[in-house]
């Protein structure tokens, strides 16, 4: 999984039938501290994520793990909202 954090959203009136419905954010991968790194990825909402707010994305063939996305096209979904990090080192 990643941590990352949901910078923007993706509209796309025109796309494959089986993503109808489907909320696609833009998410930049953050450091512990929540640095921002430099590349990002567009990701299915699964959990109704906000702009601003921290979320795990997997990605690959687990991301076509949930409900949502099950045998669709998708290579990134955000798969939880972080309430809380704890760290030490």
């Amino acid at each position: 999984m990643i941590l990352a954090k949901v910078i923007g959203t993706v509209w796309a009136t025109r796309k494959d039938e089986r993503l109808v419905g489907m909320k696609l954010q833009i998410v930049r991968p953050v450091e512990l501290d929540y640095t921002e790194k430099v590349d990002f990825l567009v990701a299915v909402d699964s959990v109704g994520a906000g702009v601003g707010e921290v979320v795990l994305v997997c990605q690959g063939s687990s991301a076509r793990q949930t409900e949502l996305t099950e045998n669709k096209a998708v290579d990134a979904t955000i798969m939880a909202i972080v309430d809380k990090l704890d760290a030490s080192g």
